[in-house]
């Protein structure tokens, strides 16, 4: 049986990403592999002739390769963090037809899917919750930032110790990105949704409890040195990394003994 994506919903904006990453797995083969996306695509009854057209331009391979490297690099994140804290809860905000939870799974961590109703029954059926099911990908573009700002605040609140982990870009990136689905919505505004260029300096000052750092997603992780991608996408994802600050971004919300540490530490510098 093949479940029915209908133009025009929300659901649909599932299908560029899980085709993204089926086409990464055929192109690239030795920096990702998505067996579940491969899997789903089968699954699914949807009119892909135009994916599979545009899949042919130099550009769309490359957008391909963006969305890919982007599930590794905080693949990669989830895993280092599982590392020092195994019982974590992983929290997977927006989370589509995304399986990087369950890649991640140590066995002992506890995986949350968060998305839509209508996107959560769609993975109900497709992908059903295991024994055990916080990291954003591809998410914040689409929100205000002082929508951001106070989702950020109230994850400090509630979990202390913790880390959030997401995928960001500058003004300019952000308008390419909300190029299509600005229309739809009929949004003048870009510049009241969520964009960043020097994430340290711009989203500390959000809450002393945040501890932020960044790196760029298309080179931060990797080289992409292999013989499958070629020098002109490199030099693409230099100017992704560089001029339009495509990056991971990862916040840990300081514990409260690290909260009341945090002033001596600022005095011991100033003494300096």
């Amino acid at each position: 049986m093949k479940y029915k994506i209908e133009r025009n919903t929300v659901q649909e904006t599932l299908i560029l990403p899980l085709y993204s990453r089926k086409l990464c797995s055929e192109l690239y083969p030795n920096l990702y592999r998505d067996e579940t996306a491969v899997r789903l695509i089968d699954q699914i009854d949807y009119n892909f002739s135009v994916a599979e057209k545009n899949s042919r331009s130099l550009m769309q391979r490359f957008g391909a390769l963006e969305v890919a490297m982007r599930q590794c690099d905080l693949a990669w994140e989830v895993r280092d963090y599982l590392k020092t804290h195994p019982c974590a809860a992983v929290v997977n905000l927006g989370c589509g037809l995304d399986n990087t939870g369950r890649a991640c799974d140590n066995g002992r961590c506890k995986i949350y899917n968060l998305d839509f109703p209508d996107v959560i029954a769609l993975r109900q059926q497709l992908l059903p919750a295991g024994e055990r099911e916080f990291f954003a990908s591809g998410v914040f573009y689409y929100f205000l930032t002082q929508q951001v700002r106070e989702l950020v605040q109230g994850m400090a609140d509630a979990f202390p110790g913790g880390v959030l982990v997401f995928d960001a870009a500058n003004r300019t990136a952000v308008k390419m990105i909300a190029k299509t689905w600005l229309k739809t919505a009929k949004i003048k505004d870009v510049g009241a949704y969520f964009a960043v260029s020097d994430a340290k300096s711009e989203l500390s000052p959000w809450d002393s409890r945040l501890q932020v750092s960044s790196r760029g997603y298309m080179l931060g992780y990797s080289d992409l040195k292999d013989p499958s991608v070629n020098g002109f996408f490199r030099f693409l994802a230099k100017v992704g990394d560089g001029m339009m600050k495509m990056q991971i971004v990862k916040i840990r919300f300081s514990g409260r003994e690290q909260e009341k540490k945090a002033p001596v530490a600022m005095k011991n510098h100033k003494a300096k």
